[in-house]
């Protein structure tokens, strides 16, 4: 029997067995565990809940007790305000902003502002701010009304805007109004008067954010006045905009202690405790969730012990699995890390099944196959596009260099030998330029001086009909361009544009940089041309487009630019009639370097430098 067979058979084999082992043993095991972990689910639901509404009920205390802390030391602070400071003075000739202001660095972190006001509402001394806000009847006020009624009680407003003094930094702040009665001595006469005390509404905040953040069952704690107004909640905001609910006002007539409430359709525990001196009641809320969420654990155990009897059949078919699939995923990686640079490795399906060898190696012969053709691929299209660079670099009609010729023996004859001398010297100067020892890159400054020497020539022959200007930017000499590419467009703004104008025919030539790329404009004052006639300008199809200046034309330098530094890159022209022409050409700025020439020549397009 061969090795496949007996894999073959042994995977089936094992296969069957697995099947009637796991089904065995998941009945038996399902029965086992339904029946105990059914009992054991109940004892533990049962104690869970009571721990969970015990340890709530510890929190909620302990919460309490800081909360009474906290507004003790407010009271202590408005107490020692007033014993120490108010009731002993006069204050027909006393001030008491030095210490009402030293009470409030004390206590900065915890209160906003202390504030002392007459009967009537007149304000007699505050910290830190002394500036009232205009058109405001303090003695309209709740906190103020509450205080002058009940004399001998604190009293403790609702969360609100502190809306009494202005702030230099324009900023507001949420506060709760501690205000008592006091006597005000003015002459030694004793009047009433209210001292309020703004706490910091955000302390309170903070220190239940913090309780309800340990929270992580959906249980939660909210505070009331005794009212069943709402004070505090984590999802203050929610229930503002009526977006949640809240059974607050029920909770005005409850108890302190637990209890269970149907709310929101659903059950759920609530702890109340009543904070001292205040009437506010802290409520504890558990939801019928949170127990549900504590269970998890027990149904966790419940699963683990089920994995815990199965585990030895998994095991098995994971060894069986293993001896099978091994090979298979050995393979695979191979090929997913295989590239055109790293072939599939013999060590990834020698080791194998028959199967897995001979599909091993068809696909190495695959891989070095595909590899082979992207390569050839790679080289003709690159051996194509230089073809088609070299083809249109060769297309450079000899027309001008017919009449350059013509014109020279024309001033040889007329014996203007200087003129004729100063011409043959331009015209070599740009055939040495046009050489440029074989090479197609050349800098910036080499190109701007071929178009010189070009344009030297045709004022000669047109004898000045038109003005030449060149603003070029000396920095940008030493750049890489693709050449003879500001010759053929000058010849067309001669040709087409200023050449049988009646006027003073211009052509400016300038260059300029731009982020990473570099411009070179050809403007001229001639005629100009339609919008139709220059979208046909840079056509492919060259047989439908108006064909201008020399037999390079605007396509080819378009199209010698674009095979060089890619499609990005080449001519924009921009025309009007009777007005003139611009072409732009934009190529990206390489410094001139041998090594960067030698990437240019060798036909990449990328800008790796």
């Amino acid at each position: 029997m061969s090795r496949t067979q007996e894999t073959g058979t042994l995977s089936g084999r094992n296969l069957s067995i697995s099947q009637t082992i796991l089904l065995s043993f998941t009945v038996i095991t399902a029965a086992a565990t339904i029946i105990t972990g059914f009992t054991l689910y109940r004892q533990f639901a049962a104690r869970s809940r009571q721990m969970m509404t015990e340890s709530a009920e510890r929190l909620t205390e302990r919460a309490v007790v800081t909360l009474e802390d906290y507004l003790t030391d407010m009271r202590q602070l408005s107490d020692a305000m007033y014993y120490d400071v108010i009731k002993d003075r006069d204050f027909k000739t006393d001030s008491i902003d030095t210490e009402m202001n030293m009470f409030y660095e004390t206590g900065r972190d915890r209160i906003v502002s202390l504030a002392l006001y007459s009967l009537t509402g007149s304000l007699v001394s505050a910290a830190p701010s002394a500036i009232e806000k205009p058109g405001l009847d303090v003695a309209s006020e709740s906190w103020f009304s509450r205080a002058i009624n009940e004399v001998e009680n604190f009293h403790f407003s609702l969360p609100h805007v502190q809306n009494l003094f202005d702030d230099p930094n324009y900023r507001y702040y949420w506060v709760i109004s501690l205000s008592r009665a006091v006597r005000i001595t003015v002459n030694g006469v004793p009047r009433s008067g209210v001292l309020l005390v703004d706490m910091n509404y955000s302390n309170i905040v903070q220190m239940l954010d913090d309780i309800n953040a340990g929270n992580s069952t959906g249980q939660y704690m909210y505070l009331t006045d005794n009212n069943g107004n709402i004070i505090y909640h984590p999802k203050m905001m929610q229930i503002s905009a009526d977006i949640l609910n809240e059974n607050n006002e029920a909770v005005a007539a409850y108890e302190d202690g637990v209890r269970e409430e149907s709310f929101g359709g659903e059950t759920r525990v609530v702890i109340v405790d009543t904070v001292s001196y205040t009437g506010w009641k802290l409520v504890s809320v558990i939801p019928s969730s949170s127990f549900s969420l504590s269970l998890s654990q027990m149904r966790s155990f419940l699963v683990m012990v089920m994995a815990i009897m199965l585990l030895a059949i998994v095991l098995i078919n994971r060894i069986v699995a293993a001896y099978i699939s091994s090979p298979v995923r050995k393979l695979d990686d191979a090929v997913r890390n295989a590239s055109g640079e790293t072939p599939i490795p013999d060590d990834s399906f020698e080791n194998g099944s028959l199967e897995i060898q001979n599909l091993g190696k068809t696909l190495q012969n695959y891989q070095k196959r595909n590899s082979q053709l992207m390569r050839d691929i790679v080289r003709e299209q690159e051996e194509k596009r230089k073809s088609e660079l070299d083809a249109l670099q060769s297309q450079i009609n000899p027309h001008f260099l017919y009449n350059t010729l013509d014109s020279i023996v024309w001033m040889i004859e007329s014996g203007r030998d200087k003129d004729a001398t100063q011409m043959i010297t331009q015209l070599a100067n740009i055939f040495r330029i046009s050489l440029s020892k074989g090479n197609t890159i050349i800098p910036i400054e080499d190109e701007l001086r071929h178009a010189i020497n070009y344009m030297n020539i045709q004022q000669v022959r047109f004898r000045n009909a038109f003005e030449v200007k060149f603003e070029a930017d000396p920095e940008l000499s030493r750049y890489c361009t693709v050449k003879l590419i500001i010759q053929p467009i000058l010849e067309n703004a001669i040709y087409y544009g200023v050449k049988n104008m009646d006027e003073d025919g211009m052509i400016i030539v300038r260059d300029w940089k731009d982020g990473d790329d570099i411009y070179i404009s050809v403007e001229d004052n001639g005629f100009g041309m339609g919008k139709e006639e220059v979208a046909q300008l840079l056509l492919e199809d060259r047989s439908k487009a108006n064909h201008h200046g020399s037999g390079v034309g605007l396509y080819n330098v378009h199209k010698r630019i674009q095979l060089r530094f890619g499609e990005n890159y080449g001519l924009r022209i921009e025309s009007e009639p009777d007005v003139g022409t611009v072409v732009i050409i934009r190529f990206p700025a390489i410094p001139y370097t041998e090594e960067n020439r030698k990437m240019l020549e060798e036909g990449g397009k990328e800008k790796g430098v």
